[in-house]
């Protein structure tokens, strides 16, 4: 039953990480550039904050990309410990700027926090995974 459950949580995680999250940036995006893409007041921090996420992802795609087609990497190699530390902060430092910029309507209010949470979460999870 335990084993169980543990899968369901694997595949789950796998789901939110590598199929929902690149959706919900790729419609976050979309959203954005349907509305009317003025940016005032605090709504520039979740532009911000969601750019942040959108960087931290595309580099752990290009982190998955540079390992499969150029090397791979050994166990815990400098330049693989940098992409965890880069894409770590960037994400976390777009949450603390999507959480602030909560307060102020956008079509990014509530993408930018969430987002950029998901791929701190998956940045951990690598992370750990080494």
């Amino acid at each position: 039953m335990k084993q169980a459950a543990e899968q369901l949580l694997v595949m789950m995680f796998v789901l939110g990480t590598d199929i929902v999250l690149p959706l919900a940036i790729i419609y976050g995006w979309v959203r954005w550039a349907k509305s009317n893409p003025t940016v005032r007041g605090l709504s520039v921090l979740s532009l911000s904050a969601f750019g942040l996420a959108t960087g931290s992802a595309l580099l752990a795609f290009g982190a998955l990309l540079y390992a499969h087609l150029v090397r791979s990497f050994p166990f815990h190699d400098p330049t693989l410990m940098q992409f965890y530390r880069w894409g770590f902060l960037s994400s976390l430092s777009g949450l603390v700027l999507g959480i602030i910029g909560c307060w102020a309507r956008s079509a990014l209010r509530w993408y930018a926090p969430v987002c950029s949470l998901g791929v701190a979460v998956f940045w951990i999870a690598a992370a750990w995974g080494e």
